[in-house]
């Protein structure tokens, strides 16, 4: 890799500071696209403010940059094929669409052999409920596209929910999933390079709250961590990933239901930047500049914690030991992600003291 690299970034949110904070030690400098006015990566480094569909602002972008990738899987297809055409993008478009329809998603993993709960398309209102009979209850309602933390899903317990469901997110393209009895939610973080070389971080057991991650705990030699790799070997290999993937799995009895893939670095690897050998972002962009990937191993105890809405008294938090915060410069909003901290610790029963004593002083109550 030559010194002075220059990197696009499709999208410019907290992922996309974070790639940067990562990049600058290996001499690399970024160039962000995004519509959003607030742009929290914006300050670390060129913003490019125009809209995904902006030829000419896409043309602009290309022109400074030696290789490109994405923070933000819903770039429209045809701004990554446009990048795509002009410089090395990474991702590439394929692996950019792969997961941005959750029927088109769940046909993938059902070709590669990986687990999926039955699910139906639903286009009408009597496709609702056509696809219950098939999926039984209760359900999980979906768009099909877009949608996230929570956004554009409705649950179904009884057909009393029906009507409601389809007034609040009919009309559009959507999936009816079958209710899967997990026992955790966990999820593979993975990274490919363009040489083929495969990396993988522990398993990740996520906890959410209304949608929203709220946890991420990696854990120690989980008994599913070869099954997890494997699927994410199989999406990686068949799509010609470069970079870090994300794969959302429900785990239920011994087998791991895939849930959804995300291509790019993941809330849930947050806990990386501290607690890991390499971070995943310092990962991706090894990666796609076609380094040697770094070792993904742990260096203790430790867990994510993500600040929602508002962030905790940075004072009380900043007592706490093994407490390390990072806040995107974002405008605090109900249910939105302003922050998150790593709490790290010599050992699991540390871990769970200095988490209680975080949780404890989150404004929400943790």
């Amino acid at each position: 890799m030559k010194t002075g690299l220059k990197i696009g970034v499709l999208g410019a949110g907290q992922l996309g500071r974070m790639l940067a904070l990562a990049g600058y030690p290996l001499d690399i400098d970024f160039v962000f696209l995004d519509p959003a006015v607030e742009a929290c990566a914006a300050p670390l480094g060129e913003h490019i403010h125009a809209d995904y569909s902006d030829e000419a602002a896409l043309a602009e972008f290309c022109s400074r940059v030696d290789l490109a990738t994405f923070e933000f899987e819903n770039v429209p297809n045809a701004a990554a094929e446009f990048v795509a055409a002009r410089v090395p993008l990474h991702p590439g478009p394929r692996a950019l669409t792969a997961g941005q329809d959750r029927l088109s998603e769940k046909a993938l993993f059902t070709s590669l052999g990986i687990p999926v709960p039955t699910h139906a398309a639903v286009d009408s209102r009597d496709d609702l409920d056509a696809a219950v009979a098939i999926t039984g209850l209760p359900a999980v309602l979906k768009t099909r596209r877009m949608g996230y933390d929570g956004k554009g899903q409705a649950v179904l317990r009884t057909p009393a929910d029906l009507d409601a469901a389809w007034a609040a997110i009919g009309g559009q393209p959507l999936i009816l999933e079958a209710f899967v009895p997990f026992e955790r939610e966990v999820s593979c973080l993975a990274v490919r390079s363009t040489s083929g070389e495969m990396a993988f971080y522990p398993l990740v057991e996520n906890v959410h709250r209304a949608g929203i991650l709220r946890t991420a705990t990696p854990t120690v030699n989980d008994p599913l961590q070869a099954i997890g790799e494997q699927h994410a070997r199989r999406v990686a290999e068949h799509l010609g990933y470069v970079g870090v993937l994300a794969f959302e799995f429900f785990v239920a009895g011994k087998q791991l239901i895939a849930n959804e893939i995300a291509p790019r670095v993941h809330n849930s690897g947050h806990w990386t930047i501290e607690a890991a050998e390499t971070s995943q972002f310092e990962n991706h962009l090894r990666a796609i500049a076609g380094l040697p990937l770094g070792s993904t191993e742990l260096r203790g105890a430790c867990a994510m914690v993500n600040y929602i809405g508002l962030a905790p008294d940075i004072e009380a938090a900043s007592r706490l030991p093994g407490v390390h915060t990072h806040l995107y410069g974002k405008t605090p909003k109900p249910q939105r992600k302003i922050g998150h901290a790593t709490v790290t610790a010599a050992d699991a029963a540390a871990l769970q003291s200095r988490l209680a004593a975080l949780l404890a002083i989150l404004p929400d109550g943790g």
